[in-house]
This record gives structure tokens, sequence and C-alpha cells, in this order.
């Protein structure tokens, strides 16, 4: 009875094993990573200069690709928003232990293709249907996909800039919801996932309102994590610190996997 036993769980195993393989043969996994600085990533940055530390959570990986300022696909690396996020020097973001994550979960999305977006110091009107920003994401995204592929989910990380304006803040929910629902219906996806995060940073005194409207979108699957309590730099307490990004890149893939799309 044994044996029996066995073979039939090498069996199914072998079945997986090649079911999984044949996806990764045959699609890409793609993900958007948008927003603004935390999106794009300052880990490590100091005096306008990377660090260079790359935390084992975010080594690269053959199977992890980003989409590079040329459209080109290439090996992922940090920092990700390297040549896309030109606003500032970048570091460590949420993109590459979100990948990493990802597959170490979920082997069978097969390769992972990120499309770095995002662009500092940028609040929710830089990002209207129709904008520059708005439409370099649909470049990207349809560049994504030539050869190949499916949008698997929009990682959106914005709106400290929002937050220093009473205005701004109040009409945050709305431009957020027509922001999502726009860039659904011209990716003709209008279920894609999209998993935002709650602001971890106070940096206006609008802060509360614009992590309300976060928290608070009720879009079908649109959901949101909350940084609040994720480690911030001491020296600006705006931007996450590299461990901060780590945890939230895990934070991100663990409600990827649980929207189950």
């Amino acid at each position: 009875m044994f044996p029996l036993i066995m073979f039939m769980f090498l069996a199914a195993f072998q079945l997986q094993s090649s079911e999984c393989l044949a996806f990764a043969c045959s699609e890409k996994s793609i993900f958007i990573l948008a927003g603004q600085s935390n999106m794009a990533g300052r880990g490590g940055v100091a005096k306008g200069t990377w660090d260079g530390c790359v935390p084992r959570e975010c080594r690269p990986d053959p199977r992890i690709l980003r989409l590079n300022a040329n459209l080109v696909w290439e090996e992922a690396r940090e920092p990700l928003h390297a040549g896309i996020d030109t606003s500032n020097p970048c570091g460590v973001g949420p993109g590459m232990s979100f990948a990493n994550l990802v597959l170490e979960r979920d082997p069978c999305l097969g390769v992972i293709g990120l499309v770095p977006c995002a662009f500092g110091g940028t609040n929710i009107t830089r990002w209207k249907r129709g904008s520059e920003l708005y439409n370099r994401l649909l470049t990207r995204a349809y560049a994504a996909l030539q050869d190949g592929g499916k949008i698997r989910a929009i990682l959106w990380y914005q709106g400290e800039s929002d937050s220093t304006d009473e205005t701004r803040a109040e009409m945050y929910k709305m431009r957020l919801i027509e922001f999502f629902l726009d860039i659904r219906r011209d990716l003709a996806s209008p279920a894609l996932p999209i998993v935002q995060v709650a602001l971890a940073s106070d940096v206006g005194p609008y802060f509360e309102v614009v992590r309300e409207a976060q928290l608070r979108t009720e879009l079908p699957n649109v959901v949101c994590v909350d940084a609040m309590g994720l480690e911030v730099k001491e020296n600006d307490t705006l931007h996450l610190t590299t461990s901060a990004q780590v945890q939230l890149g895990k934070m991100l893939a663990n409600a990827f996997l649980r929207i189950g799309i």
C-alpha cells in the first residue's frame, strides 16, 4: 500500500510541476508599480546617494524581469526605478521583495515582469487620465504586453503630496476612484486587481483624510495594505527605510495572493 501511495504522490507532484512549467513558458505575469517616491524606492538613499545595499529578500532572480526606460525587458535588480523616476536618486522599493515572495508562494505564476512607473513628488492630479504620467503608464503597460503575458495587478503607493493641501485631500477619494476606473478601462481589464498602500508618513496636516480615503476605497478587487507603523527614515520622516520597504513588499505580495486571481 505504501509504495502505491508514494507513486500516486509523485505522479501528482510531477503533473503539477509540468503544469507550472507549461504556464511559465506560455505566459508572463506582469505587475505595474505606480505612485510616488515610496513606490519608486528611497530605501538606502541618503544625501542624494544610494548605499548599494541589497537585502536578501530583494535578490535578483532570472525569473524576475523589469521593463527598463527603453521599454526592453531585462533581469530585474535594485533600484527598480533607475531611469524611470528621474526626480531623485532611487534605492530599494517594495517591488523586488514582492516579486520574490510571490514566486516563492506561487511558482506557477512563471516569469514575473515588473513595470516600474512611479515618479516622486506627484499628487493624484498628475495621474489624471490624459496626463503625462498616465499616458506613460499606458505606454509602458502596452509595451510589456507586446511579447505575451498578462497584467496581474497594479501596485499603487501614492498620496503624501495630497496630504499637504485641504482641497486635494478632500477630493482625493473621488480622484483615486476615477484613476482606478480609468486605468482599468484603458487596459481593457475591468476587474484588474489593484493593491494600494495606506500612508505610513505623517507628512501633511490632512494625512488622516487621505488615509481614510485609501482605506475606504470600496471597489471590487481593490485591496489596501496599511503601512502605518513601518519604519521611516529619521532624517526625512517621509520615506520608508530599506527594511520597511522589504516588509511592505511582503505585505503587498500577501495581499495580492489573497485576491486569488
